[in-house]
Order: C-alpha cells, then structure tokens, then sequence
C-alpha cells in the first residue's frame, strides 16, 4: 500500500465536523490502496470533546504524537470562559470587555499565523527523522489550524514529498479573521502565509466551489473540492418528535442569528393557539449570547429546548426524529462559501432543511439540487412564513417528508474515493 503521511490537529477525543472530515477519510482510505499515517498533538486544548469518536477511530492505524505549546492554557489562568470561546471561534463583537478586546489582540498580532504555530519547529524535526527511516510517499495537511500547512510545506521543500493541503475553512476571508483586530503588518503577514502554501503545494483540496475561485486568483496549483459528507448513519427506528420540533444541532456562533424566521415564528404563535401549543425550538451545542437575546425579545423563549453538547451519535438520532432541521450562517459577503459539515449528515437523516445564510449561498443550490429542503436569506419573511405554514400543516397530516434525490454524490466512501483518486 501507499504510505501517506496525515498532519491534522483535530481528532478523536475532539468533537466537531472538523474531526469526522478526517476520520472518516482514515476509515475508508484502505479501500483504495493507501495506508494513512496519522501525527497528532499530543496534549491539544480541544474547546469541544465528543469521546464516543474514539470509538470509530480504525484498528491498527499508525498514530503518532508530540507535545504542543499552546498560549490558550496561560489565557485560561485569566478567563476561562473567554479563552474557551475565543478558541471555539466564538467572538461577541458587542460589549467586549477591554480584557477580550486586548486577547483577540494578542491572539491576532503575535499569532500568526494562529496560537498552534509553536507546533511547527518540534513537529518538523520529528517529522523529518520519521521520514529519514521509511518511506512515506506523500504528506497531507488540514487546516484550519492554519499552521499545520507550514508543516507541510517545510517538509515539502526539504524532501520533495507530494503534498496536498487540505482548506476545510478558508484562510484571510474567514468570517472571524475581520474581528482579531489585526494590524496592517500583521494582516500582510498572513496574506504572504497563505499564498507561499498555496502555491507550494501540488495539490489543495477545498470544501466548496466558493473558496475554490477565490484561491485560484492566488495560485496556479490544481484545486479540487471535496465536501464533507455523510457516513451510513444511524439504521435503528427512529419516532418523529410528537412537537413540530425545529432543530438546530451544532454551534449556533455569534452573527448566526436569522431575526426574520425569529419574527415569524413570534408571529404564528401569537395569531395560532394551537400552532404555539405545538412548536418546539431545539438547540443542540453552544448558542452565543446575541442570538439568545433575540430570542428571548421574541419572546420565544416558552419553546426553547436547550440540549448541550450531544455526542455525534446522539446528534445523529436526533437529526432523524427532529421535524424541521435548522442551518444557519453569517449574512455576509465572506460566508456565501462556506458548506457546514452537518449539511451532508442532514440530507441523510431525510428530515426537511430549513435553511438561513447569505444571498448566493452555495448551499441554497445544493439543497434545491438534491430537494432535501428550502434556502432563504436574512430578508425574506413572507415566502418563508408561507413554507413553515406549508410544512406545519403537512406535519398535522403526518405527511412532512422530503423526497431527496443525488445525495449518494456527498457519501463519505465516496468522497474517500475521489481524494484517494488524487493521491
């Protein structure tokens, strides 16, 4: 087999999208003919733990790790909360206290290009003795952090390995980029990091069409996209929430918060007694601050369900007896590429999507190829209140179903097979 060397920080105890990405890459890349080589931090400050993914990780699997220096546990001893929130990419952009205002300071200025960067020195002299005694054909990269492609490319030009750089988020254009407070200097520091691995690697892999022809005015180098998808998921019986639940399972972050489905959901309840008597707001994972106070002055609050974190298990089963399921991004010009992960794992539970996100968002036109659900942007309310109305009655009915089609495209075997196809 093909020995491919894997450079991730996220993995299993770690929770969040970032994780199954390559998880399930590792699980199936044997079918093609390549053995991964996993290297790891070996001690990393994870804002969110979902111990039930160790459970999946493959037998037999080479895994290495190093010990990671990172500044997030110094910045706890001051604010825990804080740290954790900054970490998770959660940033208030209201009513910062002067101390989170001088942390994204920091985090944006000496940082750079994020707080795993004093990863890279310990990691590329380990990585290079491993590469001195056996033979490992190819090196890949997956960011963000984004500094674990400088790992890449420091080995990539001392030993001439074939390496692909894996974008699971953007770099400069990512929503919360504009809010670290960054200098002129600092900002060109991370454009000339971001374009020297672009055009360093030969091969870079993206998630969306969006960031795709936004790298192309960087670089030369072949780009390809390969989503996140979805596993075989959860096969047991599943009962339909008695509610007409509406769900959103991840981390609702700061600016994701759609105040048009909030107001016209505040509008059925008031006019329909028996549709506020049915309706159930369910939050599984962190929900910010702005976006609870929205609510609250909604007067949502009597039908708010508030889950915590689940594990990835239970957020699966969850999708499936759920009766609307929610997706939310930022409204604005930086987020219209961004595909999240839980898109793919939502078309396979075969519930309805509502979703929420910018105008010309990528993903309203893959939820109206594969008819797994209806897009809006922050500004319509009429046509939207017309859909819930729509759904909300076919749920009376016991009729609320979706009838989707071409989803087998975004499976995680296939997807494997294209990145395999790649190396």
């Amino acid at each position: 087999m093909k020995k491919v060397l894997i450079v991730t920080y996220y993995w299993p105890p770690a929770g969040g999208p970032g994780v199954q990405r390559w998880l399930k890459f590792v699980t199936y890349l044997r079918d093609y003919g390549i053995e991964p080589i996993l290297y790891l931090p070996e001690n990393p400050q994870y804002p969110i733990l979902d111990t039930s993914l160790s459970d999946e990780v493959p037998e037999g699997i080479t895994i290495y790790s190093r010990p990671i220096f990172e500044p997030y546990g110094i910045a706890r001893m001051f604010s825990s909360k804080k740290t954790k929130r900054i970490s998770s990419g959660i940033i208030q952009t209201k009513n910062q206290s002067a101390l989170e205002k001088m942390m994204l300071w920091i985090r944006g200025n000496f940082f750079i290009p994020d707080a795993r960067k004093y990863w890279l020195k310990p990691s590329v002299k380990f990585l290079s003795e491993l590469l001195d005694q056996q033979p490992i054909e190819a090196i890949i990269t997956t960011g963000p952090p984004h500094s674990v492609h400088l790992i890449g490319k420091e080995l990539k030009n001392k030993y001439g390995l074939h390496w692909l750089a894996d974008f699971r988020d953007p770099w400069t254009s990512i929503g919360y980029h504009k809010k670290l407070r960054l200098t002129k200097s600092s900002k060109k520091k991370h454009k000339q990091l971001e374009s020297s691995v672009l055009n360093t690697a030969d091969q870079i892999v993206v998630t969306s069409q969006t960031t795709k022809k936004e790298f192309e005015t960087i670089t030369q180098q072949p780009i390809t996209v390969i989503t996140n998808g979805y596993d075989t998921g959860y096969k047991g019986g599943i009962d339909l929430d008695k509610p007409f639940t509406i769900s959103h399972i991840g981390s609702l972050l700061t600016g994701r918060n759609p105040k048009n489905l909030w107001k016209v959901l505040s509008d059925l309840a008031s006019r329909n007694e028996v549709f506020r008597s049915d309706l159930q707001l369910e939050f599984i994972g962190v929900v910010s601050k702005d976006v609870m106070d929205t609510l609250y002055r909604y007067e949502l609050a009597p039908y708010i369900k508030m889950r915590g974190y689940l594990s990835h298990a239970e957020a699966m089963r969850r999708q499936q007896s759920s009766q609307i399921l929610l997706l939310v991004e930022i409204d604005s010009e930086e987020t219209k590429g961004i595909v999240p992960g839980k898109l793919f794992e939502y078309m396979a539970a075969n519930r309805p999507i509502l979703a929420l996100g910018p105008a010309e968002w990528e993903v309203a036109t893959m939820i109206q190829d594969t008819e797994t659900g209806v897009a809006f942007d922050y500004h319509e309310r009429e046509a939207l209140e017309q859909v819930l109305l729509k759904w909300y009655n076919a749920y009376k009915k016991g009729t609320l179903q979706v009838q989707s089609k071409d989803i087998e495209n975004y499976s995680r075997k296939a997807l494997t097979q294209r990145l395999a196809n790649l190396l």
